[in-house]
């Protein structure tokens, strides 16, 4: 297999690693501050119900969770699993699992802000929902970036994990290359394809980051 050709193959495992990538993000960045809101509840049901839901999620494999939400259906509910499901699966995933440390860290965010603020805004006669949108949400963003920044890198790696359900994402597409071909080109191609990404994930959130710097 000449070099073009195994490029080819590889990037179409390309194109669907970038797309868990972002609909993993599209999904995990709301989805965790909705998380957050519940796990700062007063009711104690349900800040009990989202603190074990997020002990679970950070607790066990994200390879583990994969599988139970593509085999869980048919095990558990009866119902049969289409061919097609097994990405919609692993979107579920990774949308799960990222949104319960995306909360935790909004939570730690929201948590270090002073109580004055809070004050302050409500003397001025600013709502609750108008004070945390407006004063406090822009402010934690910006404590919070180099924490998502971590865990934005470190999605870019665990696509590799979505092989687990038979989604044929580069890493994948890569070894069974290497394994039919016996040659470590494909591996070198992943890991120059893996570290670009990630350098344009922290060049990017860089860039955001000065952005934010107004809100010192």
């Amino acid at each position: 297999m000449d070099l073009s050709t195994m490029l080819e193959q590889l990037a179409g495992g390309m194109v669907t690693t970038v797309e868990i990538f972002f609909v993993t993000l599209i999904c995990s960045l709301p989805l965790g501050l909705l998380i957050c809101f519940g796990r700062m509840s007063k009711n104690k049901i349900l800040k009990g119900i989202v603190s074990a839901y997020i002990s679970v999620m950070r607790g066990t494999p994200l390879m583990l969770q994969l599988m139970v939400v593509y085999f869980g259906p048919y095990f558990i509910f009866g119902i049969r699993i289409s061919r097609g499901y097994s990405l919609i699966a692993v979107f579920i995933g990774f949308a799960i699992n990222y949104a319960a440390y995306f909360a935790e860290i909004y939570r730690g965010g929201i948590e270090s802000m002073p109580a004055g603020q809070y004050e302050a805004a409500q003397i001025l006669g600013y709502s609750k929902s108008q004070t945390f949108f407006r004063i406090i949400l822009p402010q934690v963003i910006k404590r919070i970036l180099p924490s998502i920044t971590n865990e934005v890198i470190t999605l870019v790696k665990d696509t590799s994990l979505a092989f687990v359900v038979s989604v044929a994402e580069m890493f994948t597409i890569a070894k069974q290359i290497a394994s039919a071909q016996t040659t470590m080109t494909p591996f070198l191609v992943a890991a120059i394809f893996y570290y670009i990404f990630n350098l344009i994930v922290a060049v990017a959130m860089n860039k955001i980051e000065k952005m934010m710097n107004y809100y010192k």
